[in-house]
């Protein structure tokens, strides 16, 4: 088989080298590409005869896969798959794998980091420690609030379980039923209007896009803040921007956009008031990274022995 990693998923060469070593003792030959690129042709020139390839979140599109006819397995470096066209990839019958599980605690930790930003001025207080300043607010505490969880799944149950430790009461919405040790769960409109804090966990897919928008951030108590460390569709810009200008929330901390960072100049919310912003970074640990790479290989092992783990339907 020929393997391509297409980027470096932050690691070195060597790194995937010895990662793949079982790989490349069964005789399969693994490539390697430092620079991550956007650009569809150079994509294409990477993956040409490719029969299996390791990608990160850059977008494929049909017209990708139309270009590569040997492709046969995608290993995705990524829990979201939400920027391959999957209804490509059933087509040519391609089977995609996710790396499940690989940023859980890193984006929790993040999170909660954002929680503790937001409520702490932590932006604010160094920018005016740099300035020659002295401080200037009087910050939140964390300990005692009503966190609401908008999706259940592993980062969501991490989430409960570290601000359970701030003394926090927890309520969570989910799709479907569970059972989670110290939360309550509540119907969607009870979440907005309970929650002092409100933090998303929930992929993109079309029902999700927009999930929280005006109408939520009108539910919402004015001293509440937003927290979306998920995907950036998944809470509307727009309505966003509006609900800060206009005092609806207190603030909001977001890792995640409609677009991948940088963002442009001008971006709206530059200027949205109480807004914590960051590089799309939940996922970036040292560790997290150690994680995705054994999990992408060992996805492409499973594969190729006839029992496929973590696969995208």
């Amino acid at each position: 088989m020929n393997i391509v990693f297409m980027e470096s998923l932050g690691m070195d060469e060597k790194a995937v080298r010895n990662a793949c070593r079982t790989l490349e003792g069964m005789g399969h030959r693994v490539r390697f590409y430092a620079e991550r690129s956007e650009d569809e042709a150079e994509l294409i020139k990477r993956a040409e005869n490719a029969e299996v390839i390791v990608i990160s979140n850059v977008p494929l599109h049909k017209s990708f896969f139309d270009a590569c006819p040997a492709l046969k397995m995608i290993s995705v470096a990524f829990t979201g798959v939400d920027h391959i066209d999957l209804n490509a990839c059933r087509e040519k019958n391609i089977t995609v794998c996710n790396a499940a599980g690989y940023s859980t605690r890193a984006v929790a930790e993040l999170s909660i980091g954002l929680m503790i930003a937001v409520y702490r001025k932590i932006v604010e207080g160094d920018k005016d420690v740099r300035a020659g300043g002295v401080r200037r607010f009087l910050g939140t505490e964390l300990g005692g609030k009503t966190v609401g969880i908008i999706g259940m799944g592993a980062i969501g149950q991490a989430v409960a379980r570290l601000v359970q430790a701030f003394d926090c009461k927890v309520i969570a919405y989910n799709r479907s039923p569970k059972e989670v040790a110290g939360v309550e769960f509540v119907d969607k409109q009870t979440l907005f209007k309970k929650a002092d804090i409100v933090t998303v966990h929930i992929p993109l897919t079309p029902a999700t896009r927009g999930f929280v928008s005006t109408a939520e951030f009108a539910l919402m108590q004015p001293h509440a803040i937003l927290i979306n460390t998920a995907r950036g569709p998944v809470v509307d810009e727009d309505a966003l921007f509006e609900a800060l200008r206009n005092n609806q929330i207190a603030g909001a901390g977001i890792d995640v956009y409609g677009q991948e960072p940088p963002l442009p100049a001008g971006f709206e919310l530059f200027d949205a008031p109480n807004l914590v912003m960051l590089p799309h970074e939940g996922f970036a640990t040292c560790e997290s990274f150690a994680a995705r790479l054994g999990i992408v290989v060992n996805n492409i092992e499973k594969w190729l022995a006839g029992t496929p783990q973590n696969k995208v339907d």
